[in-house]
């Protein structure tokens, strides 16, 4: 999740920038660097690592950025996607004469930048923004208008994006454009000022209006205002400002209460990432790895703890379902102690979202030295995992801050369902019928995944009926039993109670003696995956007085509550719509009980010891 601020004005603008990227740092990174063009001379510094190491280059240099003249400048935290986290793929990238800054994915970099190197562009980093700046001035070239160049590049951008370049041909001016990922202008307190961001934090206390650009809306902006037009038909718009927030802290929460919340909420957007550049209309798509990835394996063995776990678990149904290859899933901490079977025909995939969860990373290790070919999937590129697996899918999740974790086990789940669907039609087990239905179905996953308010509203209100008893069943079948455990372990993490995750045909077998009203059970009811085998076990329940609260499309006149969710025409669709609930029924009864959502007691958001 990268961040983007950039500056034209006569306060100093290296101090300016570095300060907008501090403020951006909650987003997460693993590289940052800033550009200043003044007196026609374009300076740029980047670092890997932390901001401080930027800070420390600059500091050496004779960089002078307060001045009568307004300068401008560019700067850029970068979380890696294409090309691993070095000074050469961090941002901002050079042109001859001109810079830019890019978050997003550019989806067709790769027939553009052989479009480019055959007309002779020399590209110097792994990634895909690059290509934007070689384009711009290849169009500049041909037609020497800087407007006219730069909407012409962004014409030939798929993908989602927001940029800012600036170009010593026009060195009072930055060119931007807003396409699918945020971006925010402001302007500033002092005359001639104008200052952009990822998000509220880094304009708060330099600027008092603002505008949320919408899609497609694009423009150029110097000392003497804004101008912004449309990016596809270039008609001048008029966007309305409005006044910002003082809180900087509310403002990196885009006004949510906690962190947790609104990583609840934006899951929408983070799964679109996910999927970026990977699927098309037919097909799955994974540079990152080798087609004959699946030559000669016969078996998936998937190695996580916690949440990831359950993302794996959920995987496990669909690598058999759909890749029809054996799938088994191993807890980690127990794995590397049961002196584990590892033949070289199982390729071992590792889930992890920081990528140094000791258990999981040491039984990557074990996998590695019986020979097998190793996969990661994970959120933080250049981590120990990904240093050490044959292969690396990153989830592209940015930053979570909350400790109980959310959109990690979303992208998660959303990539492996992606690699089902990838094995499959290597495999040639899938018709081509049933992946495009498939591929229909996952994009449909982010309006899934959106909150509506009427949900989060009914969470809030069923809250306070579940503060107390001796403890709550989750149940489900099929993929909805991994989701039945991940909505234990939320509640779990957040609120303190006990809670399990059951396989719902497991309660006759013993847990359904504990069953009265003092015990809550929270049913995941999906129309179309075994609901009447799932009705059946909780009309059991609620015959033996267990207090029902069930999840579900569908009206089920036994229950004591009811969440309804969409109907929807896949199960996995309802499994994200479910998910959803589940999050926000686990915050809303921790919030009730007073706790620190974002920091429950005894737990650490990266467990890096056994």
């Amino acid at each position: 999740m990268c961040g983007i601020v950039g500056y034209i004005g006569k306060q100093n603008t290296k101090e300016i920038l570095i300060n907008g990227l501090k403020e951006l740092e909650y987003r997460g990174y693993d590289s940052a660097g800033i550009a200043v063009l003044q007196d026609n001379k374009l300076d740029t510094f980047k670092a890997t690592g932390k901001i401080k190491n930027l800070e420390e280059k600059l500091s050496n240099s004779t960089l002078n950025t307060q001045q009568l003249m307004p300068n401008i400048g560019i700067g850029h935290t970068r979380w890696a996607t294409h090309g691993k986290p070095t000074e050469l793929n961090a941002h901002p990238h050079l042109g001859e004469y001109s810079c830019v800054v890019h978050n997003g994915i550019i989806e067709n970099y790769k027939d553009l930048k052989e479009e480019l190197e055959n007309v002779g562009y020399k590209f110097v980093s792994q990634t895909d923004t690059e290509i934007i700046v070689h384009l711009f001035e290849f169009y500049f070239d041909k037609n020497n208008n800087a407007k006219k160049a730069f909407i012409q590049t962004i014409k030939r951008l798929e993908g989602a994006y927001s940029i800012l370049l600036i170009t010593k041909k026009e060195p009072n001016k930055i060119f931007f454009i807003k396409h699918g990922s945020p971006l925010a202008i402001a302007k500033g307190n002092n005359d001639g000022e104008v200052l952009f961001a990822s998000s509220d934090a880094p304009l708060i206390g330099l600027a008092n209006d603002v505008v949320y650009l919408d899609d497609d809306i694009c423009g150029i902006a110097d000392e003497n205002g804004i101008d912004f037009f449309n990016a596809i038909d270039s008609k001048p718009l008029t966007p309305t400002f409005e006044t910002l927030p003082n809180s900087k802290q509310s403002a990196q929460k885009n006004g949510h209460r906690f962190f947790m919340e609104k990583e609840i909420y934006e899951q929408s957007d983070v799964v679109v990432e996910s999927m970026l550049g990977r699927v098309n209309d037919e097909n799955i798509l994974f540079d990152e790895i080798d087609k004959g990835i699946t030559d000669n394996i016969n078996e998936i063995k998937i190695c996580a703890c916690g949440t990831s776990y359950h993302a794996g678990l959920t995987a496990s149904y669909l690598f058999e379902r759909l890749s029809k290859i054996r799938c088994s899933i191993e807890i980690a901490s127990e794995f590397r102690y049961k002196e584990p079977l590892l033949t070289k025909d199982t390729l071992f995939v590792a889930i992890s979202q920081s990528g140094e969860t000791a258990d999981t990373l040491e039984a990557l290790k074990m996998a590695k030295n019986a020979g097998l070919k190793t996969l990661v999937v994970c959120n933080v590129d250049n981590s120990s995992m990904t240093r050490i697996a044959d292969f690396t899918i990153l989830t592209r999740a940015g930053i979570e801050k909350g400790v109980a974790s959310t959109k990690a086990f979303s992208t998660q789940t959303v990539v492996l369902w992606m690699m089902a669907l990838y094995f499959a039609k290597q495999k040639n087990v899938i018709s081509n019928d049933v992946l495009k239905k498939e591929i229909l179905t996952l994009k449909k996953v982010p309006d899934s995944l959106k909150v509506e308010n009427k949900i989060h509203e009914k969470c809030v209100r069923l809250s306070k009926r579940y503060l107390h008893g001796h403890g709550f069943f989750f149940i489900g079948r099929d993929v909805f039993f991994p989701l039945a455990l991940e909505g234990a372990l939320k509640l779990k993490e957040i609120s303190y109670l006990h809670a399990e995750g059951y396989p719902a045909g497991e309660m006759k077998h013993g847990p359904i003696a504990l069953a009265d009203p003092e015990l809550f059970t929270i049913a995941l009811m999906p129309q179309h995956l075994h609901y009447e085998k799932i009705k059946s076990n909780v009309e059991e329940l609620s015959a033996r007085d267990s207090t029902i609260c069930a999840i579900s499309p569908l009206d089920f006149e036994l229950a004591d509550d009811f969440i309804k969710t969409k109907k929807t025409d896949h199960y996995m669709l309802e499994f994200f719509e479910m998910l959803i609930a589940l999050q926000l029924l686990s915050m809303e009864i921790s919030i009730r009980l007073g706790n620190d959502v974002d920091m429950p007691r005894n737990l650490a958001k990266s467990v890096t010891v056994e």
